[in-house]
């Protein structure tokens, strides 16, 4: 492993601290946790597909007619059970 150094607020090295202590581990344990949980979020963040691929890969999908006279009926539908 890398020795790195790193600066906190105080706040937060007391919680971290503190927290380690709760959990029975190492403060270094913790952030190398808490570093791999960020970087994991980061790379599925980055997998995901943008609005645009996914309007690009669902175009087209709708083959039941007129897309907006289908939303109205469906709406008068709503509407019909509030009352």
């Amino acid at each position: 492993m890398i020795r790195t150094l790193i600066s906190l607020d105080e706040e937060d090295k007391r919680w971290l601290d503190r927290k380690a202590k709760e959990d029975g581990m190492t403060m270094a344990q913790l952030v190398r946790i808490a570093v791999r949980r960020y970087r994991e979020q980061c790379e599925r963040e980055a997998a995901a597909p943008s609005l645009e691929d996914l309007l690009q890969r669902t175009s087209g999908l709708w083959k039941g007619g007129d897309g907006l006279a289908a939303q109205l009926r469906l709406r008068d539908e709503w509407e019909g059970e509030d009352r």
